[in-house]
């Protein structure tokens, strides 16, 4: 089954074939449900409900030149299918209504136009003090819920993870990707250049790469292991009606460092220029797993500041130049 927009005919009858439409359930107007990345998602109406279908394929939807795992909608299933018996992760989340393996489709609840979190970038947005236990509970339960040695095949997801450690660790750290930074604000590209030619920065920024990639757990950095959500930044957050708040798009999870998810967690409030009150409060409320490891955390922290600072395309950041040169200068002394 290939998802195809203009096919509501055939996507009918496939979801009727699957249990996921009753039989005289009738599909009444197909949609794509705001800008995607990596999938193709429509959002299909009937005369009852609306449902959210989401297939993967062996490239990103929005650069199809780039290659890209095709089973990571099965493995974000997984993860949907794994967190299920824990209340507060289920209800922070879409309810999932099913998985078709073999050809890399997920249906979800759809949680109608939820705009993401991004929106905390802008100037003088601010996260509720609601929404920031909600972040926090939900990495508390979630660590503390499947902190094993042992997981399950699925979770290692070591191309997916390949596919984001290229984007974390390495690319945004070249000297010549051929983008002019000061296109996007004067003065970033010699700002940003300092650091991508800082060789002992970069070593420490490949190591922290390495134990991201690694299956094994690190006894010498005192790292937790346990499942991640593996994206944990504003765009995985939605804003439903009544202010609720839902996660999303765990497609890159996997069993590695707590650390991690807590650590892009802090880098995008900062980012988002959220009070230092509501950074303590995560950090204060935040259950630490077994082994947790703080020192760690900072400098996934710092990495990924780093990275969302010098890289192209930019996150739609309201910083100043000196602001962010403020929060560069921070992360590479947390680095060295």
């Amino acid at each position: 089954m290939h998802l195809d927009i203009l096919q509501t005919g055939a996507l009918q009858d496939y979801l009727r074939r699957r249990g996921w439409l009753d039989t005289e359930e009738v599909v009444a107007s197909v949609e794509i449900p705001g800008e995607g990345n990596m999938n193709y998602i429509l959002r299909v109406t009937t005369s009852i409900r609306s449902l959210i279908v989401k297939q993967s394929r062996a490239y990103v939807e929005k650069n199809p030149t780039l290659p890209a795992p095709a089973n990571r909608a099965v493995i974000e299933g997984s993860f949907y299918q794994e967190i299920q018996s824990i209340p507060m992760l289920a209800s922070a989340m879409p309810l999932l209504m099913g998985i078709d393996r073999e050809n890399n489709i997920l249906v979800l609840e759809d949680v109608g136009d939820a705009p993401a979190y991004t929106f905390l970038y802008h100037s003088g947005q601010l996260l509720s003090e609601a929404d920031t236990l909600t972040l926090t509970d939900y990495l508390s339960e979630l660590h503390y819920h499947f902190a094993t040695e042992k997981p399950g095949p699925i979770f290692t997801n070591q191309a997916m993870r390949l596919l984001n450690h290229e984007s974390i660790f390495i690319a945004p750290f070249r000297e010549d990707n051929g983008v002019n930074l000061d296109t996007v604000q004067p003065g970033l590209a010699e700002l940003t250049m300092s650091c991508k030619q800082d060789v002992s920065l970069k070593k420490i920024v490949r190591q922290l790469g390495e134990l991201y990639l690694s299956d094994n757990n690190q006894p010498q950095t005192g790292a937790s292991k346990t499942l991640l959500h593996g994206d944990y930044y504003p765009g995985s957050w939605l804003q439903t009606t009544h202010n609720h708040l839902k996660v999303i798009d765990p497609e890159f999870c996997f069993y590695g460092p707590a650390e991690f998810d807590l650590g892009i967690l802090i880098a995008h409030l900062m980012l988002a220029q959220q009070p230092s009150a509501t950074i303590n409060r995560v950090l204060t409320n935040y259950v630490k797993p077994t082994g947790f490891n703080e020192q760690l955390r900072q400098q996934f922290t710092s990495v990924e500041l780093l990275r969302r600072l010098v890289e192209y395309p930019q996150l739609p950041l309201s910083l100043s130049i000196e602001e962010k040169r403020s929060l560069l200068d921070e992360s590479r002394q947390i680095l060295q």
